[in-house]
């Protein structure tokens, strides 16, 4: 069985019948908008923010959920692909998991409409309902998102990132959204608690690790097979990168920042830069932050009961930073 296979186990039920909500949640009374998100349904990834709103609710209430636990994993879902279809408007992406982005196939102008689309039904779905702890949730990650995106943007033109900007940077950008995703499931069954902070504490602990896994891929892994350089190509600043430039000489350093400026297209020179990096313990150093990252989230959830929701956000942390893609 696949380890997300097993993750998602315990809630079977709960997520066939999510889906059937969350695909209501999407209706219009008009033909292309149903058209467009039925494409979108039916291109759905792992559906990893919806597992972690149901097992963090069934941890914290000894496997009590309610109908604002499905809300909940509606409203996330709906939002965070909005973000996507956006996404894929700015940066002029024409895939999404393999299959043709939405822009691509119904033009910039559709696209936007729909990713306002999306994100109003979410709004909509937490305010007809009253769950305006939910929405305040949702609503800050989503403003975490943007500023996070737009910090990268500006720190990229300079190259100045120390490593706590960095963290910053990936907290909000990536770790805000998982972080959302555990707090509201605690909220729905738990509203005003302590656990409320906790899980999103837990959630944004996953996300840090999740962010730093992504930026090792970039050095190649056995899957990928070699690396993609795709990061230096975009003038990212990820963590192997950032811990080497604050550890080398001044002349390696200047090097290394002309080579991401002035040769990122180059691929011999982005070879050499990522050659670099692991020969100066780059990648060592970015292991070591993750698996900190990792192990802080298993504190937290070892302040809960054993259950089998526990097992599965456990396999869920180590998914995290073991997956090869």
């Amino acid at each position: 069985m696949k380890i997300t296979e097993q993750i998602k186990q315990p809630i079977d039920f709960e997520m066939e019948l999510f889906e059937q909500k969350f695909r209501l949640s999407m209706s219009s009374k008009v033909a292309l908008l149903n058209r467009i998100t039925h494409y979108i349904v039916n291109r759905k990834g792992k559906q990893m923010r919806p597992m972690f709103v149901f097992l963090v609710a069934k941890m914290v209430s000894n496997g009590e959920i309610s109908e604002r636990t499905y809300r909940g994993a509606s409203v996330i879902e709906l939002i965070h692909t909005a973000t996507l279809v956006h996404d894929d408007v700015v940066d002029d992406s024409n895939q999404r998991r393999g299959f043709f982005s939405i822009n691509a196939l119904w033009k910039n102008k559709i696209a936007v409409l729909i990713g306002d689309f999306l994100l109003s039904k979410g709004l909509l779905l937490s305010i007809d309902n009253n769950d305006f702890d939910l929405l305040k949730i949702i609503s800050i990650a989503v403003r975490e998102m943007s500023e996070g995106e737009l910090l990268q943007i500006e720190k990229a033109r300079k190259l100045d990132i120390t490593e706590s900007v960095y963290y910053d940077i990936i907290r909000q950008k990536t770790a805000t959204l998982i972080a959302a995703c555990c707090s509201l499931g605690a909220a729905s069954v738990r509203p005003n608690t302590q656990a409320v902070e906790t899980m999103r504490r837990f959630g944004e602990l996953i996300g840090m690790a999740f962010q730093i896994k992504d930026d090792l891929f970039d050095y190649g892994t056995q899957s990928i097979g070699k690396p993609t350089g795709i990061d230096i190509k975009e003038q990212k600043m990820t963590l192997p990168l950032i811990h080497v430039l604050n550890t080398v000489s001044k002349k390696d350093k200047n090097w290394l920042i002309n080579s991401i400026k002035n040769h990122n297209k180059d691929k011999k020179r982005v070879n050499e830069v990522i050659k670099f990096v692991k020969k100066n313990g780059g990648l060592e150093y970015a292991v070591s932050k993750m698996k900190f990252f990792q192990s802080e989230a298993f504190k937290i959830l070892q302040n809960y009961p054993e259950s089998e929701y526990k097992k599965a956000l456990e396999l869920m942390v180590n998914y995290v930073i073991d997956r090869k893609k």
